[in-house]
């Protein structure tokens, strides 16, 4: 989710890092690249994943490792891929761009994994992807909907792929909604100017919302890890919206919420799959009731494939399972799943694979890749009641939206 070409330097210095742990010889051969063919040989396959184990959007990292774990084990269960078990070596990035890069570089140049898994955060992502094309192995992030993840000046990122929705058809999502569902014609949006993912879907959230007639009073701004948001809060309401668009991450809505109550404003909120953490109704409480956000699952739906997907979850972890978590899930599923129909683990072969993933039941929805290596499924649209999001709609990324 970046609005400025930082990956670059990212790049740079992740190979600068790893360069100074591990010095070759002068004249030596360079290694041959992860992606080509490494991991054809040996009693397993590794899987390498990326993550916000710490920092402030930890739950992400965490729901998402386990959403991988559990795909792993029971493709294991099943005999594996090719005959070889699959494992996971994770990396935590501590939320940061830069500690992305270098834990990429690690896991297909030291690692030499067979598929990179994440990132969640699309600025993380985006500082994974050059790393990913340049060394020939897939990458698949589960939750980072910027479109300039796989998509970059035009160009498709040849090894970069995602399993879930865009930011574009999140953004139409929830002014839908907005317009036909809640009637609702006056909105004031307060983003996250820091942050790739809010600056993107505030932007598309915009410009849809306008088309179908809406206003925009106010367009505000943050950044994250702010704590006073009073200001840009007393602005807004001098606007008088009817509510308020907060397309940011669990830790700055949550405040934001209590803040708004606060200054004695009732307008509900409304955002993106950045708010889908346990930790949003731990800080935000009471705040938040009444607001709504876009998501890619809700464990309500009594799908047979989404309840069982629950059950095993719960199972294994001891709590319900997030939507980061679902994705992480059928993140390591496709993986495998493009592993297993490949002619070979060879990056080529899997990327290959990825890109004719075709109607794969996840548990997120039915999920088909297409040219641009995007996933084509479906959005939910959650109400928070009583510190819980609960399910009122399925819009499908065809259809027009239908609430319940």
């Amino acid at each position: 989710m970046l609005r400025f070409p930082r990956a670059l330097p990212l790049v740079v210095a992740a190979l600068a890092v790893l360069a100074c742990e591990k010095k070759k010889p002068e004249g030596a051969a360079a290694p041959a690249p992860a992606g080509a063919g490494a991991v054809a040989t040996g009693d397993r396959i590794l899987l390498g994943h990326v993550g916000s184990l710490t920092g402030s959007e930890a739950t992400f990292g965490d729901s998402t490792d386990k959403g991988i774990q559990l795909a792993i084990e029971e493709v294991n269960a099943k005999g594996g891929v090719k005959g070889k078990p699959l494992a996971l070596k994770t990396y935590d990035n501590q939320g940061k761009p830069e500690e992305s890069a270098i834990a990429a570089t690690r896991l297909v140049l030291q690692d030499r994994v067979a598929v990179l898994l994440g990132e969640v955060a699309s600025t993380r992502s985006l500082a994974m992807a050059p790393i990913a094309d340049a060394n020939r192995v897939p990458m698949i992030t589960p939750s980072s909907t910027n479109p300039r993840v796989t998509k970059e000046n035009g160009k498709i990122r040849p090894y970069v792929f995602r399993v879930c929705f865009i930011d574009p058809f999140q953004g139409t999502v929830m002014a839908k909604f907005a317009r036909d569902h809640l009637k609702i014609s006056r909105v004031a949006v307060l983003r996250d100017v820091g942050n790739d993912y809010s600056m993107g879907l505030a932007d598309f959230f915009l410009a849809k919302f306008k088309e179908l007639g809406g206003t925009i009073v106010d367009d505000q701004s943050y950044k994250a890890g702010d704590q006073d948001f009073k200001a840009q809060l007393t602005n807004i309401k001098g606007k008088n919206p009817e509510a308020i668009y907060v397309p940011g991450y669990y830790t700055d809505v949550a405040l934001i919420a209590r803040q708004s109550r606060e200054l004695g404003m009732k307008q509900p909120l409304m955002g993106g799959d950045g708010w889908d953490s346990a930790r949003l109704y731990e800080i935000g409480g009471k705040a938040l009731e009444g607001s709504y956000f876009s998501n890619h699952y809700s464990p309500e739906d009594p799908a047979p494939r989404i309840q069982d997907f629950v059950k095993r979850y719960k199972e294994r972890f001891g709590a319900v399972p997030d939507s980061l978590a679902a994705q992480g899930y059928d993140a390591a599923r496709i993986a495998a799943d493009a592993m297993g129909r490949a002619k070979d683990l060879s990056g080529e072969a899997i990327r290959d694979a990825l890109a004719a993933t075709r109607d794969y039941p996840g548990v997120t929805g039915v999920i088909s890749i297409d040219a641009d290596h995007d996933a084509v499924k479906p959005a939910v649209v959650l109400e928070i009641k009583g510190n819980a999001g609960h399910y009122v709609a399925t819009v499908q990324p065809d259809q027009p939206q239908a609430a319940k």
